[in-house]
């Protein structure tokens, strides 16, 4: 599976990539190079952050489900209790 941006926010990625070379690294790249770099991120890296996301969600959803009885469950026969402790009639 391919990871793939949208137009603004690859632009905007490029442009924070260029900041963080100049920044932090004191290396000025301009678009192209700083767009390269950014795909080979997003081809090279991107996958096993997406494969680990992935993965803390599939244990998160399972640890939902075996609670759903939980979150869910319904009392049966409630209907006298909500009444007030009535005694049954006798004949």
């Amino acid at each position: 599976m391919t990871i793939e941006l949208d137009r603004p926010e690859r632009e905007q990625a490029v442009a924070s990539l260029q900041r963080y070379l100049e920044t932090e690294l004191d290396e000025r790249v301009g678009n192209v190079a700083a767009g390269a770099l950014l795909g080979f991120f997003l081809e090279e890296i991107a996958p096993l952050v997406y494969n680990q996301a992935v993965a803390q969600v599939q244990e998160r959803l399972s640890q939902r489900v075996a609670e759903v009885d939980v979150e869910v469950h319904e009392d049966a026969f409630q209907y006298w209790g909500r009444r007030g402790a009535r005694p049954a009639r006798r004949t």
